[in-house]
């Protein structure tokens, strides 16, 4: 990957991380004004709790691949999805505490776009395009050039399902910060898509069908 490359995703990483702040500033003024928060089983709570999950196994991956590979191009770029995802995933859980709703629902995952029917995820993986756990357990396994083309084959299936559900929060939440962030992770995942294509090729590889 070229330095441009690594510069966008500093750049990126580092906006979000800004934006992240001033959302989370909105909404707590928001919460103070009276306006009644959004229900349990609306979308803007369903969005909130799964996402969070969704980013946690992100995380999980980024510093997984980061102990597995001395490719300073692949660290950086899982170091920058981890804390990206990270601070989005304390952001979402904060709004739920701050509407005063539960972080785990008894529907299923996917329930409030419309998914609710889905048959449960194969071998853990609870919504599309997460890592199931023998993927999890076989990404631990693997060195150098194997793990950089696992990670960037597993991160592109897991960005397709987060933006896949970051498009539907834009179309049914009622929270305009909370449709707002959820603007930005689907640019910024769809960014993120197209770098990882990339770094595939560079490696002689291809996102998986």
């Amino acid at each position: 990957m070229n330095r441009s490359h690594s510069g966008w995703i500093a750049g990126a990483a580092a906006a979000v991380l800004v934006a992240a702040g001033a959302i989370t500033y909105a909404v707590a003024e928001d919460g103070g004004s009276g306006v009644e928060p959004p229900a349990a089983d609306s979308a803007d709570a369903g969005f909130a709790r799964d996402m969070a999950v969704h980013h946690q196994q992100a995380v999980e991956m980024s510093y997984i691949v980061r102990d597995r590979t001395d490719d300073e191009d692949v660290r950086r770029l899982a170091y920058d999805i981890a804390q990206t995802q990270a601070g989005q995933r304390g952001m979402l859980l904060g709004w739920l505490d701050l509407w005063g709703l539960p972080k785990v629902s008894a529907d299923p995952p996917m329930t409030w776009m419309g998914m609710g029917s889905m048959p449960p995820g194969e071998d853990g993986a609870l919504m599309p395009g997460m890592a199931t756990n023998t993927e999890l357990k076989k990404l631990g396994e693997l060195n150098g050039r194997q793990a950089e083309v696992f990670f960037l084959q597993l991160m592109t299936d897991h960005h397709k399902g987060g933006v896949h559900m970051a498009e539907a929060c834009v179309d049914k939440c009622a929270v305009g910060v909370e449709k707002q962030l959820a603007r930005g992770m689907v640019e910024g995942q769809k960014s993120e898509l197209a770098l990882m294509a990339d770094m595939l090729e560079e490696r002689g590889a291809t996102p998986r069908p």
